[in-house]
């Protein structure tokens, strides 16, 4: 099932990474979350998460009166999003490039768009090198295990 398959049902200009994950800890207007909340929810780090912030990943973290940072459910969709960006092998720079497109507006469709398809074109040719990979290491598994039954 390709994307394009996954995505047919949704209305013009609706964006499925803005779209809500069917779960959050908490619903939308009880969602504030600390930063030891979002570890534990995300698997990232604090220094991560600040990271994140420093470079343009995430400017738009709120603070509370005491200066804590306060997550969202937005945000936290956000991080899962950047999390497979991550997982793509997406250079940091075309991250946050991508993340001041988003904040730029529906006026950057195009250019978001060409960005994903050039990793999703990396990631492809990545596949390809790791099934040709896997192909010579059960080429090997298979030697050995023929080799290792007859001595």
């Amino acid at each position: 099932m390709t994307v394009m398959q996954t995505t047919q049902g949704m209305t013009a200009g609706q964006d499925i990474c803005s779209s809500p994950p069917p779960r959050h800890p908490r619903p939308d207007g009880q969602d504030r979350y600390t930063i030891s909340e979002v570890v534990a929810f995300t698997g990232l780090t604090a220094h991560t998460l600040r990271w994140y912030e420093r470079i343009g990943l995430m400017p738009h973290v709120d603070r509370s009166h005491t200066g804590q940072r306060r997550y969202t459910n937005r945000d936290l969709d956000w991080l899962v999003f950047v999390t497979k960006l991550r997982l793509t092998g997406m250079p940091v720079a075309d991250m946050v490039r991508y993340a001041e497109l988003v904040r730029q507006g529906e006026s950057t469709y195009d250019e978001r768009r060409e960005l994903l398809e050039s990793t999703r074109r990396d990631v492809l040719s990545r596949i390809d090198e790791l099934r040709d990979t896997l192909a010579v290491l059960d080429l090997k598994i298979g030697f050995y295990a023929t080799e290792g039954t007859t001595r």
